[in-house]
């Protein structure tokens, strides 16, 4: 695989106090909000947007993580037995404007599994989406609310998104499959 980046880590830092700043104003403040990371990378970016809303509203949001992993609709492709992250919401959903957050949007059937997950721990009055990168190519009807960058991408590239608290750095890079040996593209 070959890589370009398209996202330093001063971007993620800005692009998250951005985000932070349109979930508060679109919610009019922090009344009845909380955050909900998807499990894996989502969750360190929902803890970052409460640390910089909590910065510049001087309230700390509550945080809960999502593990999706059992609502996927490919759980058969994915392994026969799935790692599971595990979900912590301490929190009561009910009633509550529920911001999901997550690294990357493509199809939006995470986002999909997300919802239905969510909504087995209560009624959210809304659900809103944040991601750090849309690359597009959407299967469903899903589109984030707040967006760190929008990336055209084609479907053989794949974005790698590094946070340092999982993967020891920093920064959004997308890379190019490299073609299988012997396989020629077909015409559609």
């Amino acid at each position: 695989m070959n890589g370009r980046r398209i996202m330093t880590p001063d971007e993620i830092r800005r692009a998250v106090v951005r985000i932070s700043h349109e979930i508060v104003e679109k919610q009019a403040g922090t009344d009845g909000l909380v955050l909900v990371g998807i499990q894996r990378r989502g969750v360190p970016l929902a803890r970052r947007l409460a640390d910089a809303i909590g910065e510049h509203e001087g309230v700390r949001l509550p945080v809960g993580a999502l593990d999706i992993t059992f609502y996927r609709d490919d759980l058969s492709l994915v392994a026969q037995q799935p790692l599971v992250k595990g979900t912590d919401i301490p929190f009561d959903l009910n009633a509550a404007t529920v911001v999901l957050v997550d690294d990357v949007l493509y199809t939006g059937r995470t986002i999909r599994s997300a919802m239905d997950a969510l909504v087995d721990f209560g009624r959210p009055e809304a659900i809103r989406l944040a991601v750090l990168v849309d690359r597009g190519h959407r299967e469903l009807p899903i589109r984030a609310d707040h967006v760190g960058k929008n990336v055209p991408t084609s479907r053989e590239e794949i974005v790698k998104v590094r946070l340092e608290e999982i993967d020891g750095e920093e920064g959004v890079d997308i890379e190019r499959l490299a073609p299988v040996a012997g396989v020629a593209g077909v015409a559609g």
